[in-house]
């Protein structure tokens, strides 16, 4: 199985990923981190494009194909790679889960982006600014939506591990 989780940073994303993975035992695959450490090799600051996310399809493909069930924490902001996530399920011939997680309330999502710190050492987070002006193409497909502005990080836990255990996902 293939968890792809997505949405703007700020959301809880990260949060729910990790509850989860802790959990569950699944295999972890953190486009931050990915993109970060490629950028520490190249001892450079600027955006890398799709790159990481291409190095995070392989990881994925390879623990798929080994039987591990693979959650993907990441913004998934735009229709290319979304898609790109589909094919990947196809090709390891498991079902993939969407999970968008988003937060409704834009002071609390605000206060998260200004109030958090990472857990990555030397990571420098978006700032508010660069969240709104962030391009997350709107999405119509299938998937779970977690308003994190509505639901604690348990209880959002329990929706989600309902919504993956569903005999009706296909």
């Amino acid at each position: 199985m293939l968890i792809v989780f997505s949405g703007l940073p700020g959301t809880g994303k990260t949060t729910l990923c990790q509850a989860l993975i802790k959990k569950k035992g699944f295999t972890y695959i953190r486009i931050d981190e990915i993109e970060f450490a490629i950028q520490q090799y190249n001892n450079s600051s600027k955006k890398i494009g799709a790159i990481g996310y291409e190095v995070a399809f392989s990881i994925a493909l390879s623990n798929l194909k080994l039987g591990n069930t693979v959650v993907s924490d990441n913004v998934n902001p735009v229709i290319e790679s979304r898609l790109k996530w589909k094919e990947i399920a196809q090709k390891s011939h498991v079902k993939i889960i969407e999970i968008e997680v988003v937060c409704s309330d834009k002071a609390e999502h605000k206060r998260r982006i200004e109030t958090r710190s990472s857990d990555i050492e030397n990571f420098k987070l978006p700032d508010w600014h660069s969240v709104q002006i962030h391009d997350y193409q709107l999405r119509t497909d299938k998937r779970l939506i977690i308003d994190t502005a509505k639901l604690t990080p348990e209880n959002a836990l329990t929706e989600i591990e309902k919504y993956i255990s569903s005999p009706d996902l296909t």
